[in-house]
Formats: C-alpha cells, structure tokens, sequence
C-alpha cells in the first residue's frame, strides 16, 4: 500500500483505559514491533483514537486498520477523524488471530487449537503450580463467552509471502537454533539476533504441535505450528525455517537443507527428548554447539501464561468485556456498511 511503514503502539495505560489488562508489558510491545520485517519505524506512546495531528507530525499519509470496527473506551470509532479526512485504508482483517483468541486458550486450558490435537483435555501447565489453575476455566461466565477456539488456517501462498526467500551465499556461516517459540516474545527475538551474530544466515527448526506437547505436556503449545511458523517468519533476524524440525539435532537437519555450520541455544536448561537422550548430543560430539545469553532470559512463554493466572478473574472480566465490545462493533459495522451502500459508495 505504500513504501514506509510507521507503527503506532500504545503504552499499557491506553491499552487497560480503552480494552483491559495487556499481557505484553509496553517496552515488550515496542521491541517486538521492531523486530518485525516490514517496520520502518515504531511510534511509542501512540494515542489510542488515531488523530490528524498525529499523522502530521510523523509525515504520514494514511492510516491502515483491518476490516474490523475498532472502538475506544467511549465507544467512538478510533479512526473516525481519519476516515472523514480521507485519510483511512483497510485490508481483510485475520480471521482467528488475536490476543483475545490467546487468551482464551490460556484460560479454557485446551488442546483443540494443535492441528493434529486430541479431545478437548484441561492438564496442568509444566512449570505452574497446578493448584493455582485447578478450576482455571470455571469463572462467573461459562466458557463459551470466554473464547470460541479458532483454527487459523494457513496456505503456501501465506507463508512465501513472510519468507524471505534469500539462500545463503557461498562461504556463508549457517547458524541453526530450534525450539516451540510459543506466543512470540522479545525473549525469543533476544535470542535470535545473538544468535543470528554468529554467523551469517540464520535457520530456524519449529517443532510440531504433536512434539512439543510430548516434551512439555500442559495444553502447549498455546499456538499452533502454522501460527508459529508465521510468528517466527516476520522476525528480521531470521532467513529460513523447516516446519516440523526433530526436537534432537539429526545428521539431516545439519546436512539435508543447508550445511549448518553453528547449533545455538541459549543459556537455560533444555528437557531432554522423549527417549531420555540429549537434543543436542550430535552438535555437542561435532564441537559446533554453543550457548548465548541474552538480557531477556527472564521472559518465557510460561511466565506469559502466569501473567494471565496472576490476574485469572482480570482477565476473565478482559474476556466478557471483549465480547460485549466485539458485538457493539459488529453491529456498527454493519450500519456504516448499509450507509455505504445506501449512498453507493
């Protein structure tokens, strides 16, 4: 649609003053956005209702919003002021994507969301206290008015249009890393553009949903590979993924798709595979694993998921509120369709 893209990103307070609680803190927010492929240029602090002024002052020419009503805590379109100066674009909205989608999931602890996934079973999270989310998804409102889990499908056309499509160069340095990367997060980008520092082409290896349930047990992983995959894909430090990698480093992961030169993996305990055996025992025999610390070794997807069991009756109030919102929007939706097609617009 145009040739620079600026991104506006709200601050917590006008997240939780127009929506409800973020599950992403700001500063998590504004370096994930900037990690995205696509951005020119984050604007932090950004008001929620999209004004003019705010478009002058960063040389933009119009503002770009899905297929979908957006409203402000005082129930006016935040992007009418754009819209009645003609300054206002949209694109097909994402059907099955969004943080009310994820939280969801979190709250109701199912698999329904794997693609290959058994029946709806709620377990324990590893590494939460299963006492804490004993009756996680039972709240003052039934679970249906929580969330309706989605399944986003994904095509070949999707994802060549997040690869990069770039092969690496003779002489250059492949570093391969692996993992669920589940609810993509500055931890994971952290880790990325370290790794990504030790060579010259970074390989990314996903593992499937049917894996890393397997290993981690719970309801993981809360995104599905398709999802993940394109989760991964729009990061900038990243030039390639094989979808469905083997949780243990293979002769054909190192070999088959390119010659991986580097096996990196950061500075924290990994579970051993299903078999008992070290993932990393082949790269470790080869000399050529390595370790990397980064500043985000805190930020996990499990202390994501506590943030929402912290906060569990926030956050189910977030939900029923989404969808009393979600149902006002809709229906002004379809009242600015039927103004459209009154005056043939």
């Amino acid at each position: 649609m145009g040739d620079y893209l600026v991104v506006g990103v709200h601050s917590d307070a006008e997240v939780e003053r127009n929506k409800g609680p973020c599950v992403m803190k700001e500063d998590e927010r504004y370096a994930a956005v900037a990690a995205c492929k696509w951005v020119n240029e984050v604007v932090k602090d950004a008001p929620y209702v999209t004004t003019l002024e705010i478009l002058d002052k960063y040389d933009i020419d119009f503002v770009v919003h899905g297929d979908d009503i957006t409203t402000a805590a005082d129930g006016t379109d935040c992007y009418q002021l754009v819209k009645d100066a003609g300054r206002y674009k949209e694109c097909k909205r994402t059907v099955g994507i969004s943080t009310t989608e994820l939280v969801g999931r979190m709250l109701l602890l199912t698999r329904d969301h794997h693609i290959r996934g058994s029946r709806a079973v709620r377990s324990p999270i590893q590494g939460v206290d299963e006492t804490v989310v004993a009756n996680f998804s039972q709240g003052s409102l039934p679970a249906g008015a929580l969330t309706g889990i989605a399944h986003y499908l994904s095509t070949s056309k999707k994802i060549i249009q997040f690869s990069s499509g770039r092969e690496p160069k003779a002489g250059d340095k492949v570093v391969y890393v692996d993992g669920a990367f589940d609810l993509f997060h500055t931890g994971h980008i952290e880790f990325f553009k370290r790794a990504r520092e030790l060579g010259d082409y970074l390989l990314v290896g996903i593992h499937d949903d049917q894996t890393v349930n397997a290993v981690k047990g719970g309801n993981f992983p809360v995104m599905n590979l398709q999802e993940r995959v394109l989760g991964v894909l729009q990061c900038r430090y990243v030039d390639e993924v094989i979808i469905g990698a083997p949780y243990s480093v293979t002769k054909d992961v190192l070999e088959d798709v390119y010659h991986v030169d580097v096996v990196v993996h950061g500075a924290s305990d990994q579970p051993l595979d299903i078999d008992g055996k070290d993932p990393y025992g082949l790269p470790k025999k080869l000399d050529i694993y390595r370790e990397v610390e980064h500043p985000r070794l805190d930020l996990t997807t499990t202390t994501i998921i506590e943030r929402i069991i912290a906060n569990r009756h926030v956050y189910i109030e977030r939900q029923a509120r989404k969808a009393k919102k979600a149902i006002a929007e809709a229906e002004a939706e379809q009242r600015e369709k039927e103004l459209k097609a009154a005056l043939h617009i």
